[in-house]
């Protein structure tokens, strides 16, 4: 076990979209299939393997344009994975991310039962991913796919979903995004946040060692688990309409109007953070990469006068909030977080709905379900015991129904925002898992 935990990261094994970095601007396109025949299926991921990059080599020509497959676990089943292997997944990736609505907030509007089609069904089987700087590069990856599903009886698409970043990096509220993302040990990609260390590839990837120095649990056999990992899809549609009216209650002027958004967020629409420039934004800040994420809490911001505790960068990654309380208990929950916008931006200072459907689509990677992306959805999102304010949730995100609240702390009396409701509502979503290319072919191989 000592030399499975030690050994190199496998990037020759690892599907690129895993650890590598999205190119900017870029294009994205989510296809979902339904698998009606387990040879079909099988015959499908023979065909997609050659298509598939891997991690080894950022600066090949597929590094900055990729396919990339993931299967539910009804999609495993679909393809005649054997029962002792299935049982092996981590529990919350059998139930599903629909089958756990409640526990993530995902009630009211949010609830399955308003999901789009088929999202949330047992009819979702694989996800498919392409990725390219541009169009032309993402139809060829996309075409590709389409003829390695053609003549097969059974493999049928049964949702679209195109995506963008528009070349200011903004996502439908206006802030630029994507900024932020953690280090993995062996991947010869550098972090965001210099002040911040490698963590460990078994946090992202499954088969070495994580931040407990224990071997995660992998499903089985290891060819199957090994060198794959788990993510987390969710279509979230913002209100942005919403979100800019409640701005503009709040304030009593558009510089105030601004402050206030960059207090509920944590940065600048600019991406500057709140924890190096609080009076004003700096877009020079935060369009520069090396400076823009490179900025600790405990020492210099304890209390949140800068950076609110309950805003949503905050509450997404504490950094090292709680030095004092648990030393590294924020690495335990740390996330490779992809965001991806979809629908048409609302046009500036439009405070009337359009009726169109605009948000986000929320990636997580990472090798624990549970105390990774549930945690920090459960936790930090949706409660705020950890800040010592219970009552509050994400102002952002957070599944608040019109009578949140969010503090912002200032001296000498603090400022608290009454009213907030759910400006961001979940459209769907699904737990998959993307397999290494070993398990890839080792799931084309099946004989049952």
């Amino acid at each position: 076990m000592t030399t499975v935990a030690l050994r190199p990261l496998e990037l020759d094994d690892i599907q690129n979209g895993v650890l590598h970095p999205r190119p900017l601007p870029y294009v994205a396109t989510y296809v979902l299939l339904r698998i009606g025949d387990r040879r079909a299926g099988r015959e499908l991921l023979r065909r997609l393997i050659p298509d598939i990059a891997s991690a080894a080599d950022p600066t090949s020509p597929d590094s900055d344009a990729w396919l990339s497959v993931g299967l539910t676990y009804h999609g495993l089943k679909a393809i005649g994975v054997p029962q002792a292997s299935l049982d092996s997944f981590a529990p919350e990736f059998q139930e599903g991310m629909a089958a756990r609505a409640v526990l993530l907030g995902d009630v009211g509007e949010s609830s399955p039962v308003l999901w789009e089609k088929p999202l949330g069904t047992p009819d979702v089987h694989v996800l498919l991913n392409a990725i390219s700087p541009d169009t032309s590069r993402r139809d060829d990856l996309l075409e590709r796919a389409r003829k390695a599903s053609q003549d097969l009886p059974g493999v049928e698409a049964i949702y679209r979903q195109d995506a963008y970043l528009l070349p200011t990096g903004r996502e439908a509220f206006g802030f630029k995004d994507g900024i932020s993302n953690p280090v993995v040990e062996g991947s010869g990609i550098a972090g965001t946040n210099p002040q911040e260390r490698a963590l460990k590839a078994g946090e992202f990837v499954l088969g070495y060692i994580d931040e407990t120095d224990v071997l995660p649990p992998m499903p089985q056999p290891d060819v199957l688990g090994r060198n794959g990992t788990y993510v987390a899809f969710r279509k979230l549609h913002q209100r942005v309409a919403a979100l800019r009216q409640y701005l503009q209650a709040q304030s009593s002027s558009a510089e105030e109007e601004e402050l206030v958004a960059a207090k509920m967020l944590g940065r600048w629409r600019s991406g500057a953070p709140l924890a190096l420039s609080p009076e004003r934004d700096d877009p020079a800040l935060g369009a520069d990469p090396s400076r823009n994420d490179d900025f600790l809490y405990h020492g210099d911001d304890p209390r949140g006068l800068r950076c609110p505790v309950g805003s949503h960068v905050r509450r997404a990654n504490p950094r090292d909030a709680f030095k004092d309380e648990l030393i590294g208990v924020n690495l335990l929950h740390r996330m490779i977080r992809r965001g991806t916008s979809y629908g048409p931006p609302l046009p500036e200072g439009v405070l009337e709905d359009d009726g169109a459907e605009r948000g986000t689509l929320f990636i997580f990677v990472g090798a624990h379900l549970k105390r990774q992306f549930e945690f920090v959805q459960t936790q930090w999102v949706n409660a705020g015991v950890f800040l010592g304010a219970p009552e509050e949730k994400d102002p952002l995100v957070g599944s608040n129904d019109g009578s949140g609240m969010f503090t912002i702390p200032r001296s000498p009396v603090r400022r608290r925002l009454h009213g907030l409701q759910r400006f961001t509502v979940t459209r769907g979503g699904e737990y998959c898992f993307v397999p290494s290319l070993s398990a890839l072919r080792w799931l084309s191989e099946l004989k049952v």
